[in-house]
């Protein structure tokens, strides 16, 4: 198998993922925070050593932490607290008749009527995941939603977003650090930088990147920061988080058992238990630790060296086959090693059944949509979306030789 479908989630992993996971579970895995006795002391030790390492990670030491089962249940509890904290709630508010008690000691409809007087605006890069604009679109009737002005040559109009700015004050921030469709790195800094002129909220989505491009988190610009520990952190499923100022007042929205203060009918103020209900996944902090530290002695730097490699190669391929065209592929600009092409149409082959060509022969990729039909409209690759292609560290030469030979096949046979 040659696989190249490092985006949806790196594979292999490290063997010392593998070898730690097993080792930690056989003999550790107690439930944190749940007693005194050695394996609940053992994984408790092991989360918190886990959150040092992010925080090493981002140069970020005075952040918290909190950890989560995916990057998309982030995702979900920073924009819904976000929102429903805008609305002086204590609970999300997606649905009107959902609504079940609000603190502004209004009704339903006097809810919303505040809230569309107020005008709470969301701005988003054209390429933000299902994972940020299904949560938007279930708030619809209590927000704003506004695309943040790029052009058709991946450049950022910071002129136009400041009067965009200017004609309606940004009270959210919203923007993915890498597609997941295409790879374009988005000039995040400068992007929040403007938005805190406006005294924005700013949310960083690292899925794609944390791992793998130095940020410093530790600037004011960044509120909160979302990563997918089993992408480019290459440890498990399961397991991810956020990174957050501590003086958020952020509501929670899982509630359920923290270990302390079971008495209390609504969740503590303390972080990170504030935002982490409920037993932890030990086995997949256990892996996530042992990503981090294999990390740490290659360097975030090699990384990215490495994946920019990977996306030079997949180029140079594509390149031999006149009946592809690579999408979204512009000189100057930054990327991680993610590409999306399509076929032309003389062959009739559509991009979203695509992936089963190449999974006949060998192939792992994604086909279609990759959840972000923000970002294919953009690009206007709706409906079928492209076929994507993305590489990691353990990307080796044979596997390149594989999807050559399959390309050749398709231009020959098909």
């Amino acid at each position: 198998m040659a696989y190249f479908d490092n985006a949806a989630t790196t594979f292999p992993k490290p063997n010392e993922v593998y070898n730690f996971m097993d080792e930690f579970y056989r003999n550790c895995a107690g439930n944190a925070g749940r007693g005194n006795y050695s394996q609940a002391m053992n994984s408790a030790v092991l989360t918190e050593e886990t959150r040092k390492l992010i925080l090493n990670l981002f140069h970020a030491p005075a952040r918290q932490v909190v950890f989560t089962s995916s990057a998309t249940v982030a995702l979900n509890m920073i924009i819904q607290g976000v929102i429903a904290s805008a609305l002086g709630s204590e609970v999300p508010l997606a649905q009107r008749n959902e609504v079940t008690r609000v603190t502004i000691g209004e009704s339903q409809d006097g809810l919303l009527e505040a809230m569309t007087n107020e005008k709470f605006t969301v701005y988003i890069s054209p390429f933000e995941h299902n994972a940020v604009t299904r949560v938007l679109n279930a708030y619809k009737d209590f927000i704003t939603i506004r695309i943040l002005p790029v052009s058709k040559e991946l450049d950022y109009d910071f002129e136009k977003m400041r009067k965009d700015f200017e004609n309606e004050t940004p009270d959210f921030v919203i923007a993915s650090h890498a597609s997941n469709v295409f790879g374009f790195i988005s000039p995040v800094e400068e992007i929040f930088s403007l938005a805190k002129k406006y005294g924005a909220i700013t949310l960083l989505d690292m899925a794609q990147t944390a791992g793998l491009v130095d940020i410093p988190l530790a600037s004011e610009i960044f509120d909160f920061a979302v990563f997918a520990g089993h992408k480019t952190l290459y440890g498990p499923t399961g397991i991810g988080g956020f990174l957050m100022k501590k003086e958020f007042a952020l509501p929670a929205i899982l509630f359920g058992g923290t270990g302390f203060e079971s008495e209390n009918q609504k969740m503590p103020e303390n972080l990170p238990e504030r935002f982490e209900a409920g037993t932890q996944n030990i086995l997949g902090i256990a892996g996530l630790n042992a990503a981090l530290k294999w990390i740490s002695k290659i360097g975030v730097n090699e990384f990215y060296r490495q994946e920019i490699k990977n996306r030079a190669t997949l180029i140079d391929i594509f390149k031999k086959y006149d009946y592809i065209d690579i999408v979204g592929n512009i000189d100057g600009k930054d990327y991680v090693g993610i590409l999306s092409i399509l076929f032309d149409s003389s062959l009739g082959i559509a991009s979203d059944s695509a992936g089963s060509i190449f999974a006949e022969r060998g192939i792992s990729v994604r086909s279609g949509l990759q959840c972000a039909p923000l970002a294919h409209s953009f690009l206007g690759t709706m409906p079928a979306g492209t076929v994507r292609f993305s590489g990691s560290w353990f990307t080796t030469d044979e596997e390149f030789e594989n999807l050559d030979a399959v390309l050749r096949y398709i231009g020959d046979e098909l």
